[in-house]
């Protein structure tokens, strides 16, 4: 990949309802950046962490802002990044001390207590409702005893989770070629929401574990370029409960 192509530019319906992002490449409503600052304060230099869902690794490899891939980048800064997903092409993932293919519910191929943290960014709205249950129990029983999981993932009652279940899995692909004509079909998968309400991770996460979830209304992206609806979902924002933010930031601590 050459500069030109590795640089990141924003696009011009960002930068129009955005004018913030040319001096940093970021808005005051970034949600990546409100997520991984958290999940950096998290870590230590001696963390041992899972990337659950880690994909191929395309905040690394594809145009990225530099506050961005600065943040993301925390193998850089603690002690082991080792990834899983169902998907082959965490194989090929750059960033990953160790990469396995998991079977999707399947158990974790690691012992008790293994990691600091667990990272699930926009992962758990993939996950099965018969397979969620074991996921979590999981998730709790590779960490460490006050360790965190730390996800970002749809609000099931959000602008998005509406609109992803309103439209059926197959056509996913199809309609997000239109709305983001710039992300790949390999980046797309079938969505469930088993995991996204707050009920639903107060149940799979009970105590004594700590249960620590909150909204966020990021930038409309998922509109791609397309301006009016951009300013339709912002105002839509200002007007939605805390409680029907399009995303949700959840961190569990392990009790």
């Amino acid at each position: 990949m050459n500069d030109s192509e590795s640089t990141f530019r924003p696009g011009e319906t960002l930068t129009r309802l955005y004018p913030e992002v040319r001096a940093g490449g970021y808005t005051r409503h970034d949600g990546f950046i409100e997520f991984y600052t958290r999940v950096n304060a998290l870590l230590a230099p001696d963390s041992r962490v899972l990337d659950f869902g880690a994909g191929r690794g395309l905040w690394a490899i594809e145009p990225f802002p530099d506050l961005h891939r600065m943040l993301r980048s925390f193998h850089e800064r603690v002690a082991e990044v080792h990834g899983v997903d169902v998907d082959p092409v965490v194989l090929d993932n750059p960033t990953l001390a160790s990469a396995q293919v998991i079977e999707p519910g399947a158990l974790l191929p690691f012992a008790d207590a293994s990691f600091d943290l667990v990272l699930a960014d926009h992962v758990l709205e993939h996950v099965g409702e018969a397979d969620a249950p074991t996921v979590a129990a999981e998730m709790l029983r590779i960490l460490k005893p006050g360790g965190w999981i730390a996800a970002r993932t749809p609000n099931k009652w959000g602008i998005i989770g509406i609109g992803a279940r309103a439209v059926p899995n197959d056509l996913h692909t199809r309609v997000l070629s239109r709305l983001q004509p710039h992300r790949k079909a390999e980046d797309v998968f079938p969505v469930r929401y088993s995991m996204n309400t707050r009920r639903s991770l107060s149940s799979l996460f009970p105590a004594p574990n700590e249960l620590v979830v909150y909204g966020h209304a990021s930038e409309p992206t998922y509109f791609g370029s397309n301006a009016p609806a951009w300013r339709v979902a912002q105002l839509v924002d200002r007007l939605t409960p805390p409680a029907l933010a399009p995303t949700l930031m959840v961190f569990v601590r392990k009790g």
